[in-house]
């Protein structure tokens, strides 16, 4: 009985057959495949690509979320990390690091960064809390002003860090200045929705608020002239 029983969903199972679904990586132009039963499944997946061969040798990884949308899998950017052999081969004897780790909003999500500064020789720990300090003070005034995607775009660019470097150079010059981890704790996506709510709906022409036609009669009726009794008087006396 068990046997009869199992045998229509083991051939309902044998029946589905797992194929791979090309999946789209828009912010470096790449697709990617993915293996399951439909691509529905696919939601929510987590995808992990190694940048090492598009940024000619430095070592770094990119963590991306799959989403569908018409029939269609894309991704989208959540964590970007420099693998750490590549920091150690970067280091060099005679020289001081500063690390930090913090949380900070763009435009349309929370992010947590940790900068990585490498200076060309030792120096004292007051230089290191400085650079420390003004690299914060930088990062948080440049992010607020950019997307999530942009942010991730420039890193592997190396925009950021060059513009980071070169202000820093005004404490102490630096050999190495590298964005260790870029992480999005959370989207803001609920803002987002407030600010279209809040969007004016245009009026149709010839169409106007009622509270604005009764401000318009109100400056257009002239105001009536009081007229003193000694100008009356004037006035009848001219024609006596």
């Amino acid at each position: 009985m068990l046997g009869g029983d199992r045998a229509p969903y083991e051939m309902a199972q044998a029946k589905r057959k797992q194929k791979f679904f090309d999946v789209d990586i828009p912010i470096i132009g790449k697709e990617t495949q993915l293996y399951g039963y439909e691509i529905e499944e696919l939601n929510g997946r987590t995808v992990i690509y190694d940048l090492t061969r598009l940024l000619r040798g430095k070592s770094m990884t990119l963590r991306l979320k799959v989403e569908i949308s018409d029939k269609k899998a894309t991704t989208k950017p959540i964590e970007m990390k420099v693998m750490p052999y590549f920091i150690r081969r970067m280091m060099r004897k005679g020289t001081n690091y500063v690390e930090d780790s913090f949380s900070t909003e763009c435009k349309d999500a929370t992010v947590k960064i940790k900068p990585l500064l490498v200076t060309r020789k030792k120096v004292p720990r007051r230089v290191r809390k400085a650079l420390r300090e003004k690299a914060r003070e930088e990062l948080i005034s440049y992010l607020k002003t950019k997307k999530v995607e942009t942010l991730f775009d420039e890193i592997m660019k190396n925009k950021i860090q060059k513009e980071l470097s070169t202000k820093l150079k005004r404490i102490y010059p630096l050999s190495m200045c590298e964005i260790r981890t870029f992480k999005v704790e959370k989207f803001l996506e609920n803002e987002t929705k407030e600010v279209e709510e809040k969007e004016v709906v245009p009026k149709k022409v010839g169409e106007e608020d009622k509270t604005e036609m009764k401000e318009k009669e109100k400056k257009i009726v002239p105001k009536k002239k009081t007229v003193k009794k000694e100008e009356i008087e004037k006035v009848e006396e001219k024609n006596d």
